[in-house]
């Protein structure tokens, strides 16, 4: 039987944590940060989890990363 293929996409936008939960950046940081205020900002460079919905969507795309 072949081997799975991890989703290179995924590889670099997903990782997990000690307790196999997957963590992931937040997006809207870069594009028109002028318009966003300071506090908007500074929260968007924290990571969050990802939703308990598509965690396991986003496991199988990263089989390899566990």
């Amino acid at each position: 039987m072949p081997k799975q293929r991890s989703h290179s996409g995924s590889k670099k936008r997903f990782w997990l944590t000690g307790s196999g939960k997957v963590n992931r950046a937040h997006g809207g940081k870069n594009h028109k940060a002028e318009t966003k205020n300071r506090k908007r900002k500074r929260t968007l460079r924290q990571v969050t989890l990802v939703s308990k919905t598509q965690q396991d969507t986003v496991k199988k795309m990263i089989p390899y990363k566990d």
